[in-house]
């Protein structure tokens, strides 16, 4: 097997635009069923938040010495407020775009001795304006960038992807170089076409 070369991706800035969200769990314990209706009661004693969808890719990047920048939008709420901490954390710098119109999506999971109770979603597709501030600030990022990675959760963000990658293209062509250029979708396998590398994880 051939080794992987890391040491020119640590000098590498690259771009990860997409479909973030914040990954909630409440740890707990049950011992007994609710009085109310036949379901068990968690008394919650820890509470962990972590990165998902988009921003989990940047950390990643960040995990491998990589300079990731990080690109979406988010609600205007403390979960977006969670998300920017937890980027600045890792070192990442996070363009997470404010909307008053929809909330950051949030997956709080419940579990109790290793076994997942329910889980809740709270999500909306962004808002007309929220993609177009988006397909603004891409356009502004894109000239300082040596990599872009769009991460597509199929949420709403990557509206714009086919004018991105035409823009991305268009730009590697005026300055004579390359853009490498990866989609990270959630259902689909790993290929490589041409110059583009479609890349995929598990559903989220």
């Amino acid at each position: 097997m051939n080794k992987v070369d890391f040491s020119r991706f640590a000098q590498s800035k690259i771009l990860v635009v997409g479909d973030v969200m914040l990954d909630r769990y409440w740890f707990g314990d049950v011992s007994r069923i609710s009085p109310e209706a036949p379901v068990p009661i968690a008394k919650i004693n820890r509470i962990d938040n972590r990165a998902g969808g988009a921003a989990n890719v940047a950390r990643n990047i960040a995990a491998l010495g990589g300079h990731a920048t990080l690109l979406s939008v988010v609600g205007d709420d403390e979960a977006a407020d969670t998300l920017d901490e937890l980027m600045r954390q890792e070192g990442i710098c996070s363009h997470l775009m404010r909307s008053p119109d929809m909330p950051t999506i949030l997956k709080l999971r419940v579990l109790s001795r290793q076994q997942q109770l329910i889980r809740l979603d709270f999500e909306h597709r962004p808002d007309p304006g929220s993609l177009h501030q988006i397909d603004a600030q891409y356009r502004r990022l894109l000239p300082d960038f040596d990599a872009v990675i769009l991460s597509d959760y199929n949420k709403g963000v990557l509206h714009f992807v086919a004018d991105w990658i035409a823009a991305a293209s268009s730009y590697a062509n005026n300055r004579f170089a390359m853009i490498p250029f990866y989609i990270y979708y959630s259902m689909f396998g790993f290929q490589r076409v041409g110059d583009l590398a479609w890349a995929a994880g598990d559903m989220h």
